[in-house]
């Protein structure tokens, strides 16, 4: 399958369309195994180079990008015995948020998560990673499930934000949300969210009150999307990339906010290029956290959930 390149990979896009034509050349009179090693060497320093030093907008773009792995292929690297769970027992399934119980190291869990799906047809099945109050009123079923048998919950996020329809809003979208940042604060079991792309509003908090919150290295974390963002300040969608720059949305922005814990590193050049990679760090990283937070009580998590989240934005007073 051919990649998607990015505008600003256009120098890595010409390297490697030299590559696959010295690979299809191979095998005739010319030994051209030697130069296709130097352009993959080329290629990958290329590639260190453009994505050691990206700009917040560069990012937002790489959050979006359509092969970037999604919550059903990071539960398929990791995750075994996974067993998804349908509908809110309330009103109808919102294939949006998908969740259920699985199996990590021998260990069950609770895992949740926004999907986007990949091709034209499943972005339409799953209304484009956009939820409906129901998805998060799933997502709260799962959760209070996962308190019951004692399972923590591993959250993935992954959207732009929850659905604005009129529908929604009617079904109480709102409420939804708002209830799912009150039961979150509570529950009894530990909690490890982690933005795998665009983690976008409302939408991705819902899903977000967790004891320890990572991010990949290349997703982004926002109240607003910087097209959003640019369109109130300077009535102008095409300042985003101004306006991602002032959101602070990318990881290592909200690492050194202390919004997040940690930022989990991906391959070179994005997840999309070597997801089973950017899916083993992420396990590592999942793993540690949760053997850290087993050792805390129930009370102990709430707590530590508690103070984590009202430490944010704390500032000192200049007198």
């Amino acid at each position: 399958m051919a990649y998607n390149y990015l505008d600003f990979e256009k120098p890595i896009a010409e390297i490697e369309s030299r590559i696959e034509d010295l690979r299809m050349a191979a095998g005739g009179t010319v030994d051209v195994h030697e130069e296709i090693r130097r352009l993959e060497k080329k290629a990958d320093d290329i590639k260190e180079r453009i994505y050691g030093g990206l700009t917040p907008w560069q990012k937002t773009q790489v959050a979006r990008h359509q092969d970037r792995p999604t919550t059903e292929d990071y539960i398929s690297y990791f995750l075994r015995d996974f067993v998804e769970v349908h509908g809110d027992r309330s009103y109808a399934d919102d294939p949006a948020v998908i969740g259920g119980m699985a199996w990590l190291d021998g260990d069950p869990v609770m895992v949740i998560g926004h999907n986007k799906g990949r091709t034209t047809k499943e972005k339409i099945s799953r209304n484009f990673g956009w939820p409906h109050p129901e998805g998060y009123r799933k997502a709260l079923r799962l959760m209070k499930l996962a308190e019951k048998f004692g399972r923590p919950v591993i959250t993935l996020i992954d959207t732009a934000g929850a659905y604005p329809g009129i529908g929604a809003e009617e079904r109480g979208q709102s409420e939804a949300i708002a209830r799912n940042l009150f039961e979150m604060s509570a529950l009894r079991v530990p909690i490890i969210a982690v933005v795998l792309g665009e983690g976008g509003s409302g939408g991705a908090l819902a899903l977000g009150v967790g004891n320890r919150v990572l991010m990949m290295e290349h997703a982004i974390y926002s109240v607003i999307s910087p097209e959003g963002c640019a369109v109130i300040l300077w009535k102008d969608g095409s300042k985003a990339p101004d306006a991602a720059e002032i959101l602070k949305l990318t990881a290592q922005d909200l690492k050194k906010l202390g919004v997040i814990e940690e930022i989990v590193k991906e391959p070179t050049g994005g997840a999309q290029r070597d997801k089973a990679l950017a899916a083993k760090n992420l396990e590592k990283a999942v793993k540690k956290h949760l053997k850290e937070l087993s050792e805390m009580s129930p009370d102990e998590l709430v707590a530590d959930r508690y103070n984590k989240f009202r430490a944010i934005g704390q500032f000192i007073e200049q007198k």
